[in-house]
């Protein structure tokens, strides 16, 4: 069977010494897709929009701290510890999307202790264009070759030539578009059932949905933890189980409040 042949180059373009990739251009669309949806939502609900900038700040740092911080000390622990200054080589590549999910969550906490914000709300919000976000950046990783699957003979499955000449489920793909999805039906959900909805429930729906795709989707995904478990399951599985447990807790919360107040 011929499979579909995946060899582009990851870097998009260059000037001189300077190379622009192709992760850079999605997580750049991904960012400023996920500030142009939350001026719509800051619109929709009369808020002061100027709030904003100040939020996306928190944002960007948050993830990229997060995330780096998260595969260092995640996937690469006896590496980064035994070389401290390549933590900071962010251009080596390697970022955890559990370490930007909480980088995130600890950003948005100190941006609504100074602008004196419910913390749900907040996230209610947040997590629907963070979907987004996780659209364009696993199709970053598409174009980079990484985040590769197993080994498969499916008709969909690609070869990534420039790791191997092994047809292998496209587990970015797998994800990217299972995000949009996501996304979909979140914005779904506030459009048509905010004003019924507890905060904490669109944000527990976000959790469970966005990492039982990440649960699932590691059975068929090259571990890229650097060391061994005994662990049937795998590092990135093991790190979705507690947002799991706080999306259950959240969606718990949410509709028992509204049946008191019923």
């Amino acid at each position: 069977m011929e499979h579909f042949i995946w060899s582009l180059d990851p870097i998009a373009f260059s000037f001189g010494p300077l190379r622009v990739f192709w992760y850079g251009i999605f997580f750049a669309i991904a960012t400023l897709s996920g500030l142009q949806y939350m001026k719509w939502v800051y619109s929709v609900e009369g808020k002061d929009e100027a709030m904003l900038e100040s939020m996306f700040i928190y944002i960007v740092i948050g993830i990229v701290i997060g995330a780096r911080l998260g595969h260092c000390l995640f996937y690469d622990p006896a590496y980064y510890l035994a070389n401290p200054m390549k933590i900071f080589a962010v251009w080596e590549g390697g970022l955890a999307s559990h370490g930007g999910g909480t980088g995130v969550l600890l950003a948005l906490y100190f941006y609504v202790k100074k602008y004196k914000l419910n913390y749900l709300w907040i996230l209610d919000r947040v997590a629907i264009p963070t979907a987004l976000f996780g659209f364009f950046v696993r199709l970053g990783n598409f174009m980079n070759s990484e985040i590769i699957g197993t080994p498969s003979d499916l008709p969909w499955a690609i070869v990534f030539t420039r790791v191997d000449d092994l047809s292998r489920h496209p587990a970015q793909l797998y994800e990217s578009l299972s995000y949009l999805g996501i996304f979909i039906i979140l914005t779904l959900l506030y459009r048509i059932k905010l004003h019924v909805l507890n905060n904490g429930f669109i944000f527990g729906t976000f959790l469970i949905l966005i990492f039982s795709v990440r649960f699932l989707v590691e059975f068929v995904k090259v571990k890229q933890a650097a060391y061994s478990s005994e662990i049937l399951i795998s590092t990135g599985q093991m790190l979705s189980l507690p947002f799991l447990l706080l999306g259950a807790v959240l969606i718990f919360l949410s509709l028992r409040k509204r049946q008191k107040k019923s």
